[in-house]
């Protein structure tokens, strides 16, 4: 009869024991009331945009018709065809992606720079610079607008898209929240890349940045929305219809089209399809970085 082995015998693993404490119902009162309140708020926000929705594709006669009835009774694509071939809402589109696009791209640049910088470097002033960045954030963009629409004008940017994205690109939150995330990276990370013999300039770009990209999309997401959605500077800075974007060219639909609501709703619904895409492809990014943003700030 052969004897098995130390290293041969079967071993015998611990069988974890109950909780000998009372067992927490699955469901409590606070998680039913938070998931009931959430139900309440995504209902109330979906409201108005199936209401949107909804007057679009009516005929124009039935949006003004008393009792108000939520669905048409003949639905019609008739406001989406006016608009796209009465309007000008393709250039605006074209203007608002053009916009958008470049202030994301410049206000992530300069805000890792920033943000870098405040976070890893040492230098004369360093603590009133960030002092007066805190100060910014507290600063109400309309009180900036007097001023930068003079320098505009003296440097000859009106109804142009440089005019439009510059004064948007400096965003303080932005730079505040970076300097957050990267406070939390170790700096074992750069001490490495330096013994490598790698530059300041390269461990930002090719050690922070890379770290950093959940954050960073998060960061590019809201700066795109921003820039799209933004209304007054545009509005100032602009006069030639052919510049405008899609919150300017939308402020005057019901100018042009008057009452034809059926025309400003498909206008509205077009204005902020591009939006719900691209937050519904980045949503993932979205929320796991500003998870990341809240464990490392």
């Amino acid at each position: 009869m052969s004897t098995l082995t130390e290293a041969e015998r079967p071993v015998r693993r611990a069988v974890p024991s109950a909780p000998s404490g009372p067992v927490q119902p699955r469901f409590t009162f606070g998680k039913v009331a938070v998931i009931v309140g959430s139900v309440l708020l995504a209902i109330v926000w979906l409201v108005p945009l199936i209401w949107a929705i909804d007057t679009s594709l009516k005929p124009e006669a039935e949006t003004t018709r008393i009792p108000i009835t939520w669905w048409p009774t003949d639905a019609t694509s008739d406001a989406y065809r006016s608009v796209l071939d009465q309007g000008s809402i393709l250039r605006w589109f074209l203007n608002s992606t053009i916009v958008a696009v470049l202030v994301t791209a410049l206000t992530l640049i300069v805000s890792v720079l920033a943000a870098y910088g405040f976070s890893r470097t040492t230098f004369p002033g360093r603590r009133v610079l960030f002092g007066l960045l805190i100060a910014g954030i507290l600063v109400p963009p309309q009180v900036l607008i007097v001023p930068l629409f003079q320098e505009m004008t003296s440097l000859g940017l009106v109804d142009t898209y440089w005019g439009v994205v510059l004064p948007q690109v400096v965003a303080p939150v932005m730079v505040f929240v970076l300097k957050k995330f990267f406070d939390g990276v170790s700096r074992d990370y750069e001490d490495a890349a330096r013994v490598d013999g790698a530059s300041r300039w390269r461990i930002v770009w090719s050690v922070m940045v890379p770290m950093s990209r959940p954050i960073l999309v998060a960061v590019g997401i809201f700066t795109f929305i921003g820039a799209w959605n933004n209304f007054l500077w545009p509005f100032i800075v602009t006069t030639d219809p052919s510049m405008m974007t899609i919150p300017v060219g939308l402020a005057n639909v019901q100018g042009s089209y008057g009452l034809r609501y059926a025309q400003i709703m498909a206008s509205a619904v077009l204005g902020g399809l591009p939006l719900l895409v691209v937050f519904a492809l980045f949503q993932r990014h979205v929320v796991r970085g500003v998870g990341d943003a809240g464990i490392k700030g």
